[in-house]
Order: structure tokens, then C-alpha cells, then sequence
């Protein structure tokens, strides 16, 4: 058996939303799905036996930060990332990507990899694709990520295409590396900004790769939302059908209906579990801020409409005094409840492709939520 397998089970007939299965060595999901992300080998402040609680499926971990803490060379000791954070179902870990983007004040690129000072206690690293797979292979997801540059969604048309072909370099230097391709599938990260014609040539050069499944980056990354749906417009349709397709760092209500109705299949984004620590909660009914002074009586659950651990057993009035108060307790049940709504709602837009009334699903979601059909405000 290959490391991960692809299922496509229904097409939705009015839109590109895919119904879908992915099979990896530690079980499968089906997709469209929204992973929380685990940075450091734990979504902050909830258990594992919680995510399975609240429905999560996989999970995402971060390659950059494991590195540095505790070390990839510990959690392989471990027995791998499973293991160490006793999880036992699908992780999916990043390449350390982003932080090429994010750490630009202390980074150089260059072609043989990035140098960094670590931005904990200012040492040098040097992190190359082939040293991203070989932190991956020891941390053991069960979904790696081939390293990449994400350039600035506004680098210019030269600088864009100079990255995307170095970041196809760094492709085949990455599955050359590749230790553990019969446990871990290595996924390609489709680069270009807001430039058809570059995200096109990625594409395809990357599909000439022959990778199991593809990542799209760069978004999501200080563009408009509808620069970033014009690019998954043209971009999905020449991906391959048999093999899932990924957008990195989309989590909002609105983007990850969106997206699935332009077919694709995974999502994962660190806003809910973010904003959840400051008392903003993702409710039926639009956005709720828990910790405003409105709620100081209010008894009332976040979101009477919800079935979630929080909301069964708690009143905004007692969250907003957590949150109030720094009691790490209000951190966790707004997270939980957060996660919950996002792992609930992408159960329902699987139903809506099941159903083929995803875009009727969409109006009752948009106007139930406060959202503009045409013009949808940022969460």
C-alpha cells in the first residue's frame, strides 16, 4: 500500500466541492476537513482524548519549531511525533516554509537553503529541503511538506518566477532526499503569487514530480479574499482529480466554504484556537466577543445552537469571567468550542456535497452568520 491513498466519492453537481476520502498508516478522514494545527506537538491547552472529542480527525504540527524544541532527534526517540504526544490518529507537519517568510529579518535565502538566526536565543541555522525531509522523517507525520519559499503574495513578476523555479529545485532535491516514502507522503507546495501564468507553470512542473498529494501556499498572506479565490479559480481545475489538494493557513468560516466549493480538500489555520484565547468565539450566529461587557449576565450558552463540550456545560457569564480573570480555563473553552465549530461545519458542507445543495447551504451559512455573499469581511 502506498503511504496515503486518495478516494474521490462525489463531485458536487453544481459546484467543483469534492467529497472525498484520504487513507494514511494511521486511519483516514474525509474531506473536505479543517486540521487544527499543534504547533509544538499540542493544540495549546487541550488534550488529545478533547480534539477526538470535539472531532478532529488530523492534525498539523510545525517542522521549524519541533526542530528547535525539543529537537527532531527527541521526538524520533520517542518513538516519533505519534507517539510522543500520544495521538494516534493522522498529523500532518509542515517544512518550515513559512517561516522563510514570516523570519525575513533574520533569514538569507540562498540556493543551497535558508539561513536563519533562531528567533528563540539568535543562533545560526541552516535549514536545505533535503535537512527539512530528514526533520520530517524523524518526526514520522504521516503528511510531510517539500520545502518552499512563500515570496510575498505583491513580489514582483521576476522575483516570483526566480522562486517558484527554485522552489521546484528544492522539490526534487527534497523526494531524492525522501527516507520514508512507503510510510510518509511527500507533498509539493504550489507557488506564484497572484500571477496566472507563474501559478500555472508551478503547477504543472510540480505535477511533473509525480507528488501524492499538493499544497497551494502564498495565500492567505495579506491579500484580499477575493484575490485569493480568483486564484483557486484557475489553479484547481489542473490539479490532479486523483490526489488531494491542501490550502495552507485558511481557516475563516467564509474561506473554508469557499474554498471546498472550488474543490479543495484540506485546511488548516491557527485563527480559531488565536482568537479563542482572547474571548472572540465563532457562534451560529456571527461573531461573539465573549469577554465584552455585555455578557457579564448573560447565562445564556456561547451558541445555544451548539452541541460542544462548552456549551453544554457553560454560561457566557462564567467564560467571560475566566477570560477576565486569565483563568486558563476560559482559553480552553473557547478553544474547544472554536475547534468544535469548525470540525461542525465541515461536516455540514460534506452533507451539502453529499446533498448537492452546497451553494444553498453557503446563502443560509453567509446570511445566518452576518456575511456578505458578494463581499464577505474578514473574521
Amino acid at each position: 500500500m502506498p503511504a496515503l491513498t486518495y478516494e474521490l466519492i462525489k463531485t458536487e453537481k453544481h459546484t467543483g466541492a469534492r467529497l472525498g476520502r484520504v487513507t494514511t498508516p494511521h486511519g483516514s478522514f474525509e474531506t473536505p476537513i479543517f486540521m487544527p494545527v499543534g504547533t509544538l506537538a499540542t493544540v495549546k491547552g487541550l488534550s488529545p482524548e478533547e480534539l477526538k472529542g470535539l472531532g478532529a480527525e488530523i492534525i498539523l504540527s510545525n517542522t521549524y519549531h519541533l526542530w528547535l524544541r525539543p529537537g527532531d532527534d527527541i521526538v524520533k526517540e520517542a518513538g516519533g511525533l505519534h507517539q510522543f504526544m500520544n495521538w494516534d490518529r493522522p498529523i500532518l507537519t509542515d517544512s518550515g516554509g513559512f517561516q522563510v517568510f514570516s523570519l525575513t529579518k533574520i533569514r538569507r535565502l540562498e540556493e543551497e537553503g535558508v539561513y536563519f538566526r533562531s528567533h528563540l536565543n539568535g543562533h545560526r541555522l541552516f535549514l536545505s529541503p533535503e535537512k527539512a525531509i530528514s526533520i520530517e522523517n524523524n518526526l514520522g507525520a504521516d503528511i510531510i511538506m517539500s520545502l518552499d519559499e512563500c515570496p510575498p503574495f505583491d513580489a514582483s513578476y521576476d522575483y516570483m518566477k526566480n522562486s517558484i523555479n527554485r522552489t521546484t529545485r528544492w522539490a526534487e532535491r527534497g523526494l531524492a532526499a525522501h527516507q520514508r516514502p512507503g510510510d510518509q507522503a511527500l507533498f509539493g507546495i504550489i507557488q506564484g503569487g497572484g500571477y496566472k501564468d507563474l501559478r500555472l507553470q508551478h503547477a504543472q512542473d510540480l505535477i511533473n514530480l509525480d507528488f501524492p498529494g499538493y499544497s497551494i501556499g502564498g495565500l492567505s498572506v495579506g491579500e484580499s479574499k477575493e484575490e485569493m479565490y480568483a486564484v483557486l479559480d484557475y489553479l484547481t481545475p489542473v490539479m490532479p482529480s486523483h490526489k488531494p489538494r491542501y490550502l495552507m493557513g485558511v481557516g475563516s468560516p467564509d474561506a473554508l466554504i469557499e474554498g471546498a466549493i472550488r474543490g479543495i480538500d484540506m485546511f488548516d489555520c491557527v485563527l480559531a484556537t488565536r482568537i479563542a484565547r482572547n474571548g472572540t468565539c465563532m457562534t451560529s450566529q456571527g461573531r461573539l466577543v465573549v469577554k465584552n461587557a455585555t455578557f457579564k449576565r448573560d447565562f445564556r450558552p456561547l451558541d445555544e445552537a451548539c452541541s460542544c463540550y462548552t456549551c453544554q456545560n457553560y454560561s457566557r457569564a462564567y467564560i467571560r469571567h475566566l477570560i477576565h480573570t486569565n483563568e486558563i480555563l476560559g482559553a480552553r473553552l473557547t478553544s474547544i468550542h472554536n475547534l468544535h465549530f469548525l470540525t461542525d461545519l465541515m461536516a455540514n458542507v460534506r452533507q451539502a456535497i453529499r446533498d448537492d445543495n452546497l451553494l444553498d447551504f453557503k446563502a443560509d451559512f453567509f446570511e445566518r452568520y452576518g456575511l456578505n455573499m458578494k463581499n464577505p469581511k474578514n473574521f
